[in-house]
């Protein structure tokens, strides 16, 4: 009883996880609480109960399907949709929704995993995918490498390399600008194929402070706790050639969350606010789309915000190449399959009806979400080639790092988050980046390695 107790600490800990990226609307909650802590004893997966044998439907054999888009009316109706439409072309299942809002839905996943009464097809916040995997409560895909070639990186949820959920849709991080502000001070536009640069970023950084047109040169958006902070400024630290852990193994942060290339990253971060490029603590998400900052890094979620307050001066630029190429965030909710599922090829049959591009693009269409796939894509009338948002289509595919795929993600995911508080705030960047590695390995090996 201990085992399951610990497992389901685990899991309510993920719930207290609200991405920014979740994409769970056209502009997901961008400001989650910070996530709780991990337990210290180790967390063994367990061996969940024989789920609830699946009803009859009108002859068919009823799958259930949870979702946290109560209340989302767009992702709703497309969900709705898509279920309709396989219910109709299927004489042997027919799938029954039940839909719980955002807020309680990762509680009543977490809970009924443990009990044993998961329906057949859940949707799962990407980045809490390997615990529900490493747990034995979600089973491993039977997805194609031809559908694998075809997605873009956010658009599956991994662990130890296979593939336990897959999604329909994600969101991009972009830095926004005025064109006519870049073109008054001889500021280059970037391109995907040439980013700026760390030391032009800096130049142009300054150039926007000196000019006097701003209170700040840039809005990172860093009064935001939780996962913004890994979803947002981890792929700076990885441009710069650092990362969350070591992914040969992921059994160790050592070297690369506190080695040179990490600590030029906290500095350089560091340095935004102190120079006074940047707001440490703005009131509200307002500073750009009032004028009073040059540029703003977000999501691809206020886009329709930016474009509503510029018009034609609104501009989306790719992130900045820091040494190691320019990357981005990446990952949203997805689909997967209850390890106690009594019929998994029909809910991967609905799956892989939900993935097919004209559903992707329906999906896209209705909530303005970047699209998984280049074919959904060209389906679409904001993300097809010439579109207003093929940019984010481009990033997504191009740029994307994923969060580390281990069940210790939420740990690692706190500890950044605590050392990019105390560097904005001015503490030793070297001990904030240590404390968090000593924590997150500490973690690990009370969690025998998470399976690694």
């Amino acid at each position: 009883m201990r085992s399951k107790t610990l497992s389901l600490i685990s899991l309510l800990l993920i719930a207290a996880i609200l991405l920014a990226a979740c994409g769970g609307a056209a502009e997901p909650t961008p400001a989650p609480a910070a996530p709780a802590e991990a337990p210290a004893a180790a967390v063994e997966p367990t061996a969940a109960s024989e789920a609830p044998a699946a009803s009859s439907a009108g002859g068919k054999t009823a799958l259930g399907l949870w979702t946290h888009s109560a209340g989302n009316e767009g992702e709703m109706k497309v969900i709705q949709q898509m279920v309709d439409d396989f219910n109709a072309m299927q004489d042997q299942y027919a799938i029954k929704i039940e839909a719980f809002p955002q807020g309680s839905y990762n509680d009543s996943v977490a809970a009924a995993s443990v009990a044993g009464s998961l329906p057949c097809i859940i949707d799962l916040d990407q980045p809490t995918v390997p615990n529900f995997a490493w747990s034995g409560y979600v089973q491993e895909l039977p997805v194609s490498q031809e559908l694998l070639d075809q997605l873009t990186p956010g658009a599956m949820g991994l662990y130890k390399d296979k593939v336990y959920s897959l999604g329909q849709f994600d969101v991009a991080l972009v830095n926004y600008a005025r064109k006519s502000v870049l073109e008054k001070h001889g500021i280059r536009i970037p391109t995907l194929d040439e980013p700026w640069t760390l030391e032009e970023f800096n130049t142009i950084l300054q150039t926007l402070k000196d000019s006097g047109e701003f209170d700040y040169a840039i809005d990172v958006n860093a009064q935001w706790t939780g996962e913004w902070w890994s979803y947002a400024y981890s792929p700076m630290l990885q441009s710069f050639g650092g990362d969350l852990i070591d992914r040969s193994t992921y059994t160790s942060a050592e070297g690369v969350l506190n080695g040179e290339e990490a600590l030029a990253w906290g500095e350089w971060f560091q340095s935004l606010f102190t120079e006074g490029y940047a707001n440490p603590k703005p009131a509200d998400d307002q500073c750009f789309l009032q004028g009073r900052c040059g540029l703003w890094y977000t999501g691809s979620w206020s886009a329709n915000d930016v474009v509503k307050a510029l018009g034609d001066d609104a501009i989306f630029l790719p992130a900045v190449d820091f040494g190691n190429g320019p990357k981005i965030g990446g990952a949203s909710w997805q689909w997967g399959i209850s390890s106690t599922c009594e019929h998994p090829d029909g809910a991967w049959q609905f799956i892989e009806h939900v993935m097919q591009p004209e559903n992707i693009a329906l999906m896209s269409e209705t909530t303005g979400l970047v699209p998984t796939t280049a074919a959904a894509a060209a389906l679409t009338e904001s993300y097809k080639e010439g579109g207003p948002y093929r940019v984010f289509f481009e990033m997504s595919d191009r740029f994307t790092v994923l969060r580390p795929a281990t069940p210790g993600y939420l740990r690692i995911s706190s500890e950044f988050e605590q050392a990019g508080l105390k560097i904005r705030d001015g503490g030793n960047v070297q001990d904030a980046l240590d404390d968090a590695v000593d924590a997150i390995d500490q973690n690990i090996q009370d969690n025998n390695g998470f399976g690694f």
